[in-house]
């Protein structure tokens, strides 16, 4: 065991599992155990202590991602029920992520970021996202501003 601290966040996900547990609420204690079984293998597959809490947001933006994929999939399939399951379990682990950026933030973000770097064309763009993901952990879709410094930097 680390004698590293211990995230708030994974706190606030084991407090969660442990309230669930006491109100006997089966299917929340079942995401949640997910959730935390996911949080472990991470820190066993890269061999490092507790997690900070960027790296539990990375595995959770990983685990809302999967989720989204399977909604999307099932609601196409007319699988309703799993289709709920995904909409509940997104829900749940929404619940530990921090609030989105808006469009504007997310503007500023971005333009802070390409001046920081000095970034003047697409070399430049792993510069740029280097500074945002730290940043924007989990506050946006790394995709979707990957795309977003593309066209500025290639335009």
């Amino acid at each position: 065991m680390s004698d590293l601290p211990i995230s708030e966040l994974r706190q606030a996900i084991t407090a969660a599992t442990t309230a669930a547990m006491k109100a006997r609420d089966k299917q929340r204690l079942a995401v949640l155990r997910l959730v935390n079984a996911d949080i472990k293998r991470a820190e066993i597959d890269e061999r490092r202590g507790a997690s900070t809490d960027a790296e539990v947001l990375a595995v959770l933006n990983r685990m809302l991602k999967q989720r989204q994929d399977a909604l999307e999939q099932y609601t196409q399939a007319g699988r309703k029920d799993l289709a709920d399951q995904e909409s509940f379990e997104i829900d749940l682990i929404g619940e530990f992520m921090p609030e989105q950026l808006s469009e504007a933030d997310l503007a500023s973000a971005i333009d802070q970021a390409i001046a920081e770097a000095n970034a003047e064309s697409m070399r430049d763009m792993g510069k740029v996202m280097g500074l945002l993901k730290d940043r924007l952990q989990g506050r946006a879709d790394m995709g979707a501003v990957s795309g977003r410094v593309k066209a500025l930097l290639a335009g």
